[in-house]
């Protein structure tokens, strides 16, 4: 049962009711009990105790998502193609070898493996999309610059949902169901061109002093994006690359992937709907994580030197663990082995930056944590998923602030699931409305069942 957090959750349960068998339903015989509390708090403080025994909708089959497919043995597929495969077939700049974003676009969308010359095109008109109203800027620039940067950033992305196509035609009332996917894809198009643009200025007015840095049309859309956050580097424009493909969808059952799929089967538009992924993709348990370990990286350093041993690793793994906390970027909810994302960016790593003390501590900590989180015996995937390793390879180029490093992860997203809500149009996907139970309706199951 999905509903529990395990078989004692679920003996839990089942003891409570056993020993209510008096009374028909166990829920009402909680309310039924008085309490001397006067304040709701303590009220609260009373009762929550006694039901927190749920879990959640973790590995239930019910979402259509065609642009990628996660299997927990291999990893992520995009349409069918594996990251190596795709790092073999897209094109990839003239000066690089990383596939580019705009290459993977194309293929999310079709199904097809795009053309030097189709993705060329489709670079430009990106591009010439990339058009930011004013009125974004004053809508970012009424936040305190103090604000988190996925505040400010999805903030900026509702702004833009002034220009919807999808709402204009919809509320025209002249397009016919079996079209909607056609203003769905001018949104967008648009939306994936500009959140580059929002993106970078909320850098630059964040670290920058507010400094902006135009959009190069001549660039491709990864290194454009680093162009504008002020890292023209060749190296970095290459990891800005691959960063963007390796992030830009994870099947729809995630957080923000399945938010903005919810919102959008509303006939919200893309930019409503992708504004709610974001809000889903700013949380701890999603793509915040991949600043926090950057900072817990960071920790062990001013802890123990940047010449830590393993032993020393060990130890200090260890006091994560027994203080109660997890070791950032280790375990993912779908994937039971290293996740390939991972992977590629530790062959980025060892290419181009084998000497960097921070890649060299990642590098001890594959070897030291799967272990460990082994012999804990509380975790079903103890390997390191895309998290444990973006942080450092930005780092390494000059993008040292953790606390931005969702707005990327946001960024490229907006493919994967801009691409999805296309189709989720095209086919004409309905409204999600799952079925929802309360605890007596549980207590009544689990009473049937014994």
């Amino acid at each position: 049962m999905v509903y529990f957090r395990g078989v004692s959750a679920i003996s839990r349960l089942r003891s409570r009711v056993g020993k209510q068998s008096s009374l028909s339903n166990s829920v009402r015989w909680l309310q039924m009990q008085s309490s001397s509390e006067l304040d709701l708090k303590s009220q609260l403080q009373e009762i929550i105790p006694e039901q927190q025994v749920l879990g959640g909708m973790r590995g239930m089959t019910g979402l259509l998502w065609e642009t990628s497919l996660l299997d927990a043995e291999e990893g992520i597929r995009f349409r069918g193609l594996s990251i190596p495969e795709c790092q073999k077939v897209l094109p990839s700049a003239q000066s690089g070898e990383e596939p580019l974003p705009e290459g993977l676009l194309w293929l999310l969308l079709t199904g097809k493996v795009p053309n030097k010359e189709q993705v060329e095109a489709l670079s430009k008109e990106l591009a010439r999309r990339a058009v930011v109203p004013d009125y974004v800027y004053k809508a970012i620039n009424a936040l305190p610059s103090t604000a988190h940067p996925m505040t400010q950033f999805a903030s900026g992305v509702m702004a833009l949902q002034v220009q919807s196509e999808f709402q204009k035609a919809y509320e025209k009332g002249d397009v016919h169901k079996s079209k909607f996917w056609e203003p769905t894809f001018e949104d967008a198009l648009n939306l994936i061109a500009r959140v580059p643009v929002v993106a970078s200025y909320v850098y630059r007015r964040m670290y920058k002093d507010g400094s902006i840095i135009p959009l190069d049309d001549s660039l491709d859309y990864g290194a454009n994006f680093s162009h504008m956050l002020g890292f023209d580097s060749p190296q970095m424009k290459e990891l800005m690359r691959l960063y963007v493909t390796i992030h830009s969808d994870h099947e729809g059952g995630n957080v923000s992937a399945h938010a903005g799929h919810l919102v959008g089967s509303a006939l919200s538009d893309p930019y409503l709907s992708f504004a709610a992924a974001l809000n889903g993709l700013a949380g701890p348990l999603h793509g915040l994580a991949n600043q926090e370990v950057l900072l817990w990286i960071k920790s062990v350093v001013e802890e123990c030197g940047e010449n830590i041993s393993k032993e020393q690793l060990k130890d200090y793994v260890w006091k994560t663990l027994n203080s109660g906390k997890v070791v950032p970027g280790y375990g993912h909810g779908v994937l039971r082995k290293t996740d390939p994302r991972y992977v590629c960016q530790r062959e980025f790593a060892l290419k181009h930056l084998p000497d960097d003390p921070l890649f060299q501590l990642v590098s001890k900590l594959y070897e030291v944590v799967p272990p460990i989180l082994t012999e804990l015996g509380k975790v079903k995937n103890p390997w390191p998923n895309v998290d444990a390793h973006s942080g450092v390879l930005l780092n390494y180029y000059g993008l040292t602030e953790a606390r931005y490093y969702t707005v990327l992860f946001g960024v490229s997203r907006s493919l994967g699931i801009c691409s999805q809500l296309i189709w989720d149009r095209a086919l004409g996907l309905p409204l999600e409305r799952p079925k929802s139970v309360n605890v007596d309706w549980l207590d009544n199951f689990v009473r049937s069942s014994r």
